[in-house]
């Protein structure tokens, strides 16, 4: 029954949260699975809220939130501090959400950053190169600066470890191949995100306990003077119940074709905000 009540929420979630007035607000994203399934999480809570949304795709949609075409944008701290301001050095989750947010234009908000979901890179071993390391942490690398990593297209993949510069990753075409390769012993180490799906499960993703690789959690970018109190909240809430392991289950299902839209209302029904 509990099933049935869950399933028959997200179908219908705006009947099951309170009427929706004023003016619809605009979600931004851009065209990837993750961006895409993240703006249908915001536009969710919004709805929720009582505040109609809509989600649109473009390439870039950071450009439509400073022009005002689009009210909300989710991100990624880490990619938004390094757009804003390239030089910044932060690594740690906490600091690297404050520089990006000293470092937004103006006329530009940030609303709270999911402090237990990030899609962060990682690397990913098989069983015997943890016991070769000594650890299933980032830090062992850097006591093996050799380890040949592999990568996919246009992968974020950094070249430094602590003091651990690392050789430039072998590229496949696919995340599958990049697997294959890893278990057939052709590469050491496969550049992965803490959140993407479809990582085997025989494999283990390095844990990074030190902020070796610079935070990337999620986060609401929106116009300053566009939003009112309970709408901001609602992208707040996001925060408090959005974490790694759900976010790749959904990218996992979107992947494999289901509607983002869809598999962002079921969780919310499943993990309702506060009213």
């Amino acid at each position: 029954m509990r099933r049935l009540l869950v399933a028959l929420c997200a179908v219908v979630l705006t009947a099951c949260a309170g009427p929706q007035s004023g003016p619809s607000l605009t979600i931004g994203s851009a065209g990837d699975d993750a961006s895409l399934l993240t703006a249908h999480l915001y536009a969710a809570a919004l709805r929720h809220y009582g505040t109609a949304t809509r989600v649109e795709s473009t390439a870039d949609p950071l450009p439509a939130l400073d022009a005002g075409d689009v009210a909300v944008v989710p991100g990624l701290t880490g990619r938004l501090l390094q757009r804003f301001q390239p030089e910044a050095t932060a690594r740690a989750a906490e600091q690297v959400y404050r520089d990006m947010v000293s470092a937004l234009p103006e006329g530009i908000g940030a609303g709270d950053y999911t402090t237990a979901a990030e899609d962060k890179p990682a690397l990913a071993v098989t069983e015997s190169t943890v016991d070769a390391l000594g650890g299933h942490d980032m830090s062992a690398l850097a006591r093996r600066c050799d380890i040949r990593p592999g990568s996919v297209p246009a992968a974020r993949t950094p070249a430094v470890i602590g003091t651990c510069r690392l050789p430039k990753p072998r590229e496949f075409p696919d995340a599958a191949t990049l697997f294959a390769a890893l278990e057939a012993g052709d590469i050491d180490a496969a550049w992965t995100t803490t959140a993407a799906p479809g990582i085997p499960s025989e494999l283990v993703v390095l844990t990074d306990r030190t902020s070796l690789v610079r935070a990337e959690n999620v986060v609401p970018l929106y116009r300053r003077n566009t939003l009112d109190e309970s709408q901001i909240l609602a992208l707040n809430e996001v925060a408090g119940v959005l974490d790694t392991a759900a976010l790749a289950q959904m990218r996992a299902r979107v992947r494999d074709g289901a509607d983002p839209a869809a598999v962002a209302d079921e969780w919310l029904a499943a993990h309702p905000l506060r009213d």
